[in-house]
């Protein structure tokens, strides 16, 4: 029995989320194009015959802006040193600068065994992938790089061969029937939150928070849910609510629908917008947000 931590970590929109869903088979984390779109640590769980993989999603890795992605960098950078294997996802279809050479060699660096995903080959010129892992490879990276489609499936039972081939032996970190240590609360306000981040564009998404208040199933097998969304100024605000609350209902039926598919039962929705003020830069207010300092930090 083969079993242990991958932590997956690549720049923002490398398509770490999306790879990890399709190899877990479920919706364990928020897919969107913008970046920042996963904010936590999240676990995903893969059980097979003979192994269990612990995929770890990190925030992508991108410039300092603030007090949250600051603490969602340390995030990436903590969970990177902590694991049995690294899998570093590329963006296959953005090219290969010297910038992703210089991060592919830093986790390389770390002394832990690494793969490296490259992704998105599927709307991609195929000529370009040899030259792509060429560049690679001459640029110092000495890591077996597998091309990958999550979308397609393509060479994604490869991939997993091969991140199997580096766990350690020993007995599964978690129970079978367990694919993610989330919860069905902390996944209702990732939907919402992706949802908005789907619908609007710019900045609005990037300064939201989701705080659930109620997650209740009744009697009758309905969930009442009850959540805020944060957001950081009034005219965000009034653009999260639309003319006539239009712009609300419309994302908040959206969430929804994804929810009762997430759930698997009906859900009674109700939804608030709230401001606070550079929230994302304010740690006390990132703490009554949910986004908690990583462990070892004063």
């Amino acid at each position: 029995m083969r079993s242990g931590t991958v932590a997956v970590i690549g720049k923002a929109n490398a398509g770490k989320s999306t790879l990890v869903n399709v190899l877990v088979g479920e919706k364990v984390a928020i897919v969107s194009p913008k970046p920042q779109t996963t904010r936590d640590r999240i676990l995903g769980i893969l059980n097979r015959e003979g192994s269990q993989i612990v995929f770890v999603d990190t925030p992508g890795i991108y410039r300092q802006r603030n007090a949250l992605t600051g603490l969602m960098m340390r995030t990436t950078e903590n969970t990177s040193k902590d694991v049995d294997v690294i899998l570093y996802v590329h963006d296959g279809h953005a090219g290969v600068e010297e910038s992703d050479i210089a991060l592919m060699k830093k986790y390389a660096a770390l002394g832990i065994p690494m793969l490296i995903a490259y992704t998105k080959t599927d709307i991609m010129p195929k000529e370009r992938i040899p030259e792509d892992v060429k560049k690679i490879v001459e640029g110092g990276v000495e890591k077996d790089i597998y091309p990958v489609s999550a979308r397609k499936g393509s060479n994604l039972k490869k991939l997993e061969d091969a991140i199997t081939a580096l766990l350690p032996e020993g007995e599964p970190l978690f129970p079978e029937d367990i694919v993610s240590d989330k919860s069905e609360k902390f996944m209702v306000a990732e939907i919402m939150r992706e949802k908005i981040l789907l619908k609007f564009d710019q900045e609005i998404p990037h300064g939201v928070a989701i705080v659930v208040n109620t997650f209740q199933k009744q009697e009758n097998g309905v969930y009442d849910i009850n959540l805020d969304i944060v957001c950081e100024k009034q005219n965000h605000k009034a653009i999260l609510i639309g003319k006539q609350g239009k712009a609300l209902k419309e994302v908040a039926s959206f969430a929804r629908q994804d929810m009762e598919k997430f759930l698997g039962a009906k859900v009674f929705l109700t939804t608030y917008v709230k401001v606070r003020e550079n929230w994302r830069d304010r740690e006390g207010m990132l703490r009554e947000l949910g986004y908690e300092k990583e462990r070892g930090e004063d």
